[in-house]
This record gives structure tokens, sequence and C-alpha cells, in this order.
């Protein structure tokens, strides 16, 4: 059984930083590529962030010079430093992993449960 587990969402004003925790445990032989996405009512979820495993990363425009996405392999947990946090960035942030649960498995998706983040004064 994999799960991930987000943390860090919350309220903070405009122009104020979040830092997300995505923490993966269970049954895990590898993990591939990790990312942030995010989601608001009525519209598809949409890409924030990516990185692989060897840490090459790609960001949505909209984030792009104040988001930083890292990861710790030896923890199995990713983040995602948010700056200058607009009220546009308010969602549901979700976490998902491409891994392998043994070696001889296929590689999965998995998701998170969200965590609210929200900017407002």
């Amino acid at each position: 059984q994999v799960q991930l587990v987000e943390s860090g969402g919350g309220l903070v004003q405009p122009g104020g930083s979040l830092r997300l925790s995505c923490a993966a445990s269970g049954s895990i032989f590898s993990i591939y590529r990790m990312g942030w996405y995010r989601q608001t009512p009525g519209k598809q979820r949409e890409l924030v962030a990516g990185i692989t495993s060897g840490g090459r990363t790609n960001y949505a425009d909209s984030v792009k010079g104040r988001f930083t996405i890292s990861r710790d392999n030896a923890k199995n947990t990713m983040y995602l430093q948010m700056n200058s946090l607009k009220p546009e960035d308010t969602a549901v942030y979700y976490c998902n992993a491409d891994l392998k649960i043994y070696y001889y498995s296929d590689r999965a998706s998995y998701w998170g449960q969200g965590t609210q983040v929200t900017i407002s004064s």
C-alpha cells in the first residue's frame, strides 16, 4: 500500500510564502517522476511543477521564478517552496508520484489527498 501525504498548506497573504511537503510511504521500490498539481472548482487539474529522480525540473509559466520544486530521494519526500504568492495561486495542491512498488511491477501513478492553499488579505 502506497501513500502520498501532503502538508504545509494554509492561508497566507499576497506576497507571502508557503512550503508544501509530500511524503511517500509504503511498499516502494523506486520513485521516478514526481510533481505538484493544483485544481480550483470547475477547472481541470493543472501541472504546477515536476521533477525527475535525477533532479530535472519543469514549471508552469505562471509560477516560474516564484516556485521551486525539490526532492529528497533518501526520504521519498518532495517539496514545493512557493514565494511571492498571488490570489490566483489559491487552489488545492496535489502531490503525484510515478513509481514502482517492486522491481518487476509496472510503473503506476499515485496521488495524495490534496492540501488547500489560500492566498487572501
